[in-house]
C-alpha cells in the first residue's frame, strides 16, 4: 500500500505540471507538452486595411510558427469578436500539419460593424497534440475621411490669367491611405495638370498638390479625389470658387513725362513708364497702334523687366495724320508667363513741333511753334504747351514757354518805370515840337 500511494502521488504531480504548462500556453499564444517538444506560437498579425472604416471589409492574416521539434496539427481556426464577422470560415475545415521550423498563415476575410472604436478580437486555433492557442489583437474602426482643402489661392482670379493653387491632403487616421487620384472637373477653366496621383499617404501625414488654374468665367472648380483604404474605394470633393476680380498683385504701368517732336514726316515720342503695381513686369514692350503707324528707328521699344516702384524711359517713332488719338500699347508678362497688355490713348494735338536736335529737318508745324511740348493721356491730364506765351491749352506746359507771361509783364513794368523817370524830358521834347 505504501508503494501504491507513492506512485499515485507521483502521477498527481505530473498531471498538475501538464495542466500548468497548458494554461501558460493558452495565455501567451504558445502550446507545449511537458517534455518541451511542442512549441507553436503566433508570430504576426497583419490587418488590411490598417484601420477600418465603419462597415468595411478587409483581411486579417495570422501567422503561427512551430519552433519545437515535433509536428503540430492545427484545426478550427477562428476570430471571436461581436463587432467583427469572419466571412470565410469554411476555408479551413481541414486539419493542417505544421512541421518543426515551419509556419502556417491563416487569411480571414472580415467585415466590421458601423461603430467607431478600438476592439480586441481573439484568434483561436485548436491542436490535436496539446490543446488550443488564444491570441488577442487590436482592431480599430474610424470614420474620419481624407481631408482635402484648397490653400495658397489668390483672393480673386483674372480671366485668362494663370494662377497657382495648392490642394492640401491630410490623413489624420492611424492607417495609411493609398492610390489617391485627384481629378479637377469643370468646363469653364483650364487646369494643369489634368490629373494628379499620390501613391501613399502615411498615417498622420499631409501633402501639398500644386495646380495651375486659368479661368474662362466665374464658376466653381471641383477637385474630385478618389482613394483606397485597403481594397475599399472612397471619394471626397474639394470645391474652389473662381471669383473673378481685379488682381491686387498685378503690375500697373503708368505713363508720364510725354514729349513729342516732329522730324520730317514722322514724329518722335519720348516719355517714362512707371510700374506702380506690387509685382514685377517682365518682357515689357511699347508701341503705337492704328491710326498711328510705327516707323523705324523706334517702331517698338523693349524695356525688358520693370521692377515694382521702378521706372524706365522710352522712345517711339511713328507717322500719323491725326494727333488727337494716338494709342500707346504696353505689353508685359508676369513671373508665371501670363501675358498682359493695356492701351493708353494720347492726345497730342497741342504738342506737335519740329525737333531741335541734330539731323532733324527743321520743319515747322501747323501751329507755327518750334520745339517740344508735353502731351496728355486719356486719363484726363490737360495738354501742355500751346502758343508763344503758353496760352494754347487749358494749363501751361513745362519748359521756357511757361515763363513767357511773366517775362512780358516784367518788360512792361520796366518800360513803365523808365517812362516815369524820363517824363519831364519827354514832355519838354514834345513842347519844342
Amino acid at each position: 500500500m505504501a508503494d501504491l500511494g507513492k506512485y499515485l502521488l507521483i502521477l498527481l504531480i505530473a498531471t498538475c505540471s501538464i495542466l500548468a504548462c497548458a494554461t501558460a500556453a493558452t495565455s501567451t499564444g504558445t502550446i507545449s507538452a511537458s517534455d518541451g517538444i511542442y512549441q507553436t506560437h503566433v508570430t504576426s498579425v497583419k490587418l488590411n486595411p490598417e484601420v477600418f472604416f465603419p462597415y468595411e471589409t478587409g483581411t486579417v492574416m495570422v501567422t503561427l510558427t512551430n519552433s519545437g521539434n515535433q509536428t503540430v496539427t492545427l484545426s478550427q481556426p477562428d476570430i471571436l469578436e461581436t463587432h467583427v464577422a469572419v466571412t470565410n470560415k469554411g476555408s479551413y475545415n481541414t486539419n493542417v500539419r505544421v512541421g518543426p521550423g515551419s509556419q502556417m498563415t491563416y487569411s480571414f476575410r472580415v467585415a466590421v460593424s458601423g461603430e467607431d472604436g478600438t476592439y480586441f478580437p481573439v484568434f483561436t486555433v485548436s491542436t490535436v497534440e496539446a490543446g488550443s492557442i488564444s491570441y488577442p489583437f487590436e482592431l480599430e474602426v474610424d470614420s474620419k475621411d481624407l481631408e482635402a482643402t484648397i490653400v495658397d489661392r489668390p483672393d480673386n482670379f483674372v480671366l485668362g490669367k494663370k494662377d497657382s493653387v495648392n490642394l492640401s491632403l491630410v490623413n489624420s487616421r492611424n492607417g495609411a491611405l493609398t492610390d489617391i487620384t485627384i481629378t479637377p472637373t469643370g468646363n469653364s477653366s483650364t487646369v494643369s495638370p489634368r490629373q494628379k496621383f499620390v501613391a501613399t499617404l502615411p498615417a498622420g501625414s499631409s501633402q501639398m498638390v500644386p495646380f495651375q488654374v486659368t479661368p474662362d468665367q466665374a464658376s466653381d472648380l471641383t477637385f474630385h479625389i478618389t482613394y483606397h483604404n485597403g481594397n475599399n474605394d472612397h471619394a471626397v470633393d474639394a470645391v474652389l470658387p473662381l471669383n473673378i476680380g481685379e488682381d491686387k498683385m498685378a503690375a500697373v504701368p503708368i505713363v508720364n513725362n510725354i514729349v513729342i517732336t516732329s522730324s520730317g514726316s514722322s514724329y518722335k515720342l519720348t516719355g517714362d513708364v512707371n510700374n506702380a503695381g506690387i509685382t514685377d513686369a517682365k518682357s515689357m514692350v511699347l508701341t503705337v497702334l492704328s491710326p498711328a503707324r510705327p516707323v523705324e528707328p523706334y517702331a517698338d521699344y523693349a524695356i525688358g523687366s520693370l521692377a515694382s516702384d521702378d521706372f524706365s524711359s522710352f522712345t517711339l517713332t511713328f507717322m500719323s495724320t491725326d494727333l488727337s488719338d494716338v494709342p500707346l500699347q504696353i505689353k508685359w508678362k508676369d513671373a508665371d508667363g501670363n501675358s498682359f497688355s493695356t492701351v493708353k490713348n494720347l492726345d497730342l494735338r497741342y504738342s506737335s513741333g519740329s525737333s531741335g536736335s541734330s539731323g532733324s529737318s527743321g520743319s515747322t508745324s501747323s501751329s507755327g511753334t518750334t520745339g517740344s511740348a508735353t502731351a496728355r493721356t486719356n486719363a484726363g491730364g490737360p495738354p501742355g504747351g500751346g502758343g508763344i506765351f503758353g496760352f494754347g491749352g487749358s494749363s501751361r506746359g513745362g519748359g521756357v514757354s511757361s515763363f513767357y507771361p511773366v517775362i512780358a509783364l516784367g518788360i512792361v513794368i520796366v518800360v513803365g518805370i523808365l517812362l516815369w523817370m524820363k517824363r519831364k524830358w519827354i514832355v519838354a521834347k514834345l513842347k519844342r515840337k
